[in-house]
């Protein structure tokens, strides 16, 4: 069996006696139902569940207290035994903060617990010891000096063998390294520097036992260390400045806001136990403390009333978070800033600045500001509370007025929507009430509105006169003659109170039909009214006329007349359509649909009655008409069949008017020979033309020959194409300069006068550049440098007889000479050297009989030579 109980170091505050501020807990392989504990200190009692208690006042301790807790069961079998140590918080004593006596909690030595057993005699028989080490608890921050002794731990087998020990885990073998570190041989454990709750709370390492051999010796062991935790950090602020909002007139107990302080210490103990306090507001109106703070939750809320946002639109709060439940002679303390706003409430209502206003409007006018309604609200600008909204309650029946509120100053300004008469009304008194556009906060005991009177003077405008019934509507009959007179338009003057003279003009009369009397105001026509006109619209003609006073300024008044025209039968039919197209065969053919056209309306036009006239008399030979309805009647051929060709064919068409009107009308009608489907074939609309047979055939046989004439064009091009790309030519067509005409317009000043760069021309007397040429084409100014060509040799005189064999074997030797230059090539001279080793020809005269001496000749090279031999050396001539 193996257990193990725990060493406990106690850091606490002792406030009171009977405090409980320790549980013993111990751990057992046996299951042992009822445990007493005992205490070798009579200040402390452990009761039954292990809570350790104060039986005196402890608060003025100096030192840290050490005793014995002693477990047994209830049959007295098992004990168990620690040690606790106690001591106060290490803030109360700079003492045991280490500061002059090491660190707090620090344990020099273990006392391991004992296990006995009772043996049969009644005696206390000693078992064997486990190996067991109780927590280990660290203060934070310690000063050292280090390495500084935690614990030591030692094997009951140290006295019979050599034991070396050794640890691992986080904080010994593992990172964070070499926090703690062990002495092989003592086991004395040691912290190696100062540590930090906040970055570490605690350590789990395993204590392992081994011979010099390294034979494990005991089981390793788990050993826990905790960091106890030293006030060390301030309460820290998520936010430095906090926003809050609270409407004025809020009542006390009303939340505002709240803030929220972290301090990094340890939360469960008052080391990290966070109050809140207010140090200050601003601005100390209307009380210096208008708003508390929870300490536990920094929730903010009122305590007061009078929140007045018209007096103070925002509070300044500097808010205080202090560890140590709040302990301002131990806690550390930080400071943050609460902004609270004072949202508003409608707890004012608009005051108009005055009881009465005034205006003055024109009458007739309409859209202008009348008069402009000032108001006063203090509640929050554009805002629903702050925004005005007027009425007029009264001294507006007829609604001429209306009132618009300014969105940018919330003044009211008084628009005429209606037109005024100052005739009818020259004054008005309006009452106008002005409210907000929100309702009034409860418990204000001012009304929610305010009134004013508005009195509106109508200022008198000369009017333009009136035509009493606009547009005028008169009705006649077409054909009025000229100068008849259609009405008197006459306008009236609404300025009743002065007299004016009314002038009348015409505006608008697009046919010029009409005039008006001046003065007073009589509508006579200048031409005949037709209802047939282009200016008719629905047979409604429309003029426009002008009234114009002599007021100052004169002003005009516009009137319409609209001549309503009765139809009148004045226009004969017209026969719809003008040609057509039938086949030469009345078997074939369709008849011909026809109708008429009439100017005239009902009951003037339609319907018709179609007639074939007696004269000519080939009409009603070779047609026939017969009705179809009342405005359409068919036209066919009455013979069999009639010839191909222009027929024109009278018809006589009649209205319905009282009395009717005729008009006989031609229709065009093309005969032409049609096919089994009775469409007209090309042919025969060729024929219908005009065209005989001959003349047809004539056409036909033009069109052939223009069809062969571009046929063969186009073979003759495509041939000359292949002939080009199967022999090309030797030059460029364009380059070729034979028979072509230069024109020399210019005499100049001969070559010296030329700015020519001759040297460009002249044959180089070195040909070293051109030997050292590849081969391929050179330019045609250029020596050649290969052999020249070696030509028959002759003798000296030659035969006559020879001339022929001579020609025969010059060209055999040219055509199988490489050298020689190619049929029809392109031979460019564009340079005569420095000077001619033949001389001046100036010197040769074909009409001279005297002797020549050729024998210059054979200087001109193995070219000229056939002809020295020729005419040199006395040859005959």
């Amino acid at each position: 069996m193996r257990v193990s109980l725990l060493l406990f170091n106690v850091f606490l505050t002792l406030y009171r006696l009977f405090l409980s501020f320790l549980a013993v807990k111990f751990e057992t392989c046996q299951q042992i139902e009822e445990v007493s504990f005992e205490s070798s200190d009579p200040k402390f009692s452990v009761r039954p569940d292990g809570s350790l208690y104060a039986e005196q006042h402890v608060t003025n301790l100096t030192e840290p207290i050490q005793f014995m807790v002693t477990a047994r069961d209830s049959a007295g079998k098992y004990i168990w035994e620690t040690t606790v140590k106690l001591a106060l918080a290490g803030h109360l004593n700079a003492k045991w903060r280490g500061r002059d006596a090491g660190p707090l909690g620090i344990l020099e030595l273990i006392t391991f617990p004992r296990q006995h057993q009772r043996g049969s005699s009644n005696g206390l028989r000693r078992q064997k010891r486990d190996w067991v080490i109780p927590p280990i608890n660290v203060p934070e921050n310690s000063r050292g000096p280090f390495p500084q002794v935690l614990v030591r731990i030692r094997s009951d087998q140290d006295k019979e063998i050599e034991i070396r020990y050794s640890i691992t885990g986080a904080g010994a073998d593992q990172p964070p390294n070499d926090v703690y570190i062990i002495d092989p041989v003592t086991g004395k454990m040691s912290v190696t520097k100062p540590l930090d709750r906040e970055e570490r709370a605690s350590y789990h390492l395993r204590a392992h036992a081994v011979d010099i051999n390294g034979n494990q010796m005991e089981p390793p062991i788990d050993l826990y260390i905790y960091v106890i935790d030293m006030n060390d950090n301030r309460p820290e602020f998520k936010n430095q400045v906090y926003n809050g909002s609270v409407a004025e007139m809020s009542k006390p107990g009303t939340s505002v806001m709240q803030v929220t302080a972290f301090d990094a210490d340890d939360s469960t103990t008052a080391n990290g136990l966070v109050h809140y306090r207010i140090l200050s507001q601003t601005p100390h109106i209307p009380i210096p403390n208008m708003f508390t703070i929870n300490g536990a939750t920094g929730e903010i809320s009122t305590i007061a009333t009078g929140i007045d946002r018209e007096k103070v639109s925002q509070y300044t709060i500097i808010v205080q978070a202090t560890d140590m439940e709040g302990s301002l002679n131990f806690g550390l303390s930080n400071t943050a800033t609460a902004l609270i706003s004072i949202t508003d409430i409608n707890d004012n209502p608009p005051e108009l600045d005055s009881k009465t206003f005034q205006g003055e409007v024109p009458e007739n006018a309409v859209g202008v500001v009348v008069a402009n309604l000032t108001v006063r609200d203090k509640d929050q600008p554009h805002t629903p509370n702050w925004n005005a909204v007027y009425r007029i309650t009264g001294g507006d029946a007829m609604g001429h007025f209306a009132i618009r509120t300014d969105e940018v100053t919330n003044d009211g300004k008084v628009i005429v929507v209606k037109p005024v008469d100052y005739e009818r009304n020259d004054a008005f008194t309006l009452m106008v009430v002005v409210s907000n556009q929100a309702h009034l906060a409860s418990g204000i005991p001012s009304s929610p509105s305010s009134s004013a009177a508005v009195s509106i003077k109508v200022l008198d405008v000369n009017e333009a006169p009136v035509f009493p019934s606009n547009p005028k509507i008169i009705r006649f009959e077409e054909g009025v003659p000229a100068d008849t007179t259609l009405a008197t338009f006459a306008a009236l003057d609404p300025d009743r109170f002065i007299q004016q003279t009314i002038r009348y003009s015409k505006l608008s009369d697009p046919a010029n039909w009409l005039k008006i009397n001046r003065t007073n105001g009589r509508i006579t026509t200048t031409a005949v009214l037709d209802r047939e006109s282009p200016y008719m619209k629905k047979n409604v003609y429309e003029a426009t006329f002008l009234a114009v006073d002599n007021g100052s300024p004169p002003a005009t008044g516009t009137g319409t007349v609209q001549i309503y025209l009765i139809d009148v039968n004045d226009n004969v039919p017209v026969l719809v359509p003008q040609e057509a197209l039938v086949c030469e065969r009345s078997r074939h053919g369709y008849p011909v649909n026809i109708t008429a056209s009439d100017l005239d309306s009902e009951p003037n036009a339609g319907p018709y009655v179609f007639e074939l006239p007696s004269y000519p008399s080939s009409a009603r030979r070779n047609w026939t008409i017969s009705r179809l309805n009342g405005n359409y009647a068919q036209l066919k051929l009455r013979i069999p069949y009639l010839e191909a060709g222009m027929y024109r064919v009278p018809i006589l068409v009649s209205d319905s008017g009282n009395p009717p009107l005729s008009n006989t009308s031609v229709l065009k009608v093309k005969v032409c020979p049609c096919d089994e489907n009775g469409d007209c074939t090309v042919l025969g609309a060729v024929t219908v033309a005009g065209l005989g047979t001959g003349a047809i055939i004539t056409i036909l046989i033009c069109i052939i020959i223009l069809l062969s004439m571009v046929l063969f064009f186009v073979v003759w091009v495509k041939r000359r194409e292949k002939e080009r790309q199967t022999k090309p030519l030797l030059i460029d067509p364009e380059d070729d300069v034979r028979d072509n005409i230069l024109k020399y317009d210019e005499e100049g000043g001969g070559e010296e006068d030329q700015d020519y760069d001759l040297s460009q021309l002249q044959q180089p007397e070195s040909l070293d550049h051109i030997m050292s040429k590849p081969a391929g084409v050179r330019r045609v100014d250029e020596r050649p440098v290969i052999l020249e060509s070696q030509y028959p040799v002759r003798p000296t005189v030659p035969h006559p007889g020879d001339i022929g064999e001579f020609i025969i074997d010059g060209l055999r030797a040219a055509d199988n000479d490489p050298t020689a230059p190619p049929y029809d090539s392109l031979l460019v001279f564009d340079y005569e050297g420095s000077g001619s080793t033949a001389g001046s020809v100036s010197s040769l005269d074909s009409s001279s009989s005297g002797e020549q001496d050729y024998d210059y000749l054979n200087d001109w090279g193995p070219r000229f030579k056939k002809l020295a031999d020729l005419y040199g050396g006395g040859g005959e001539d």
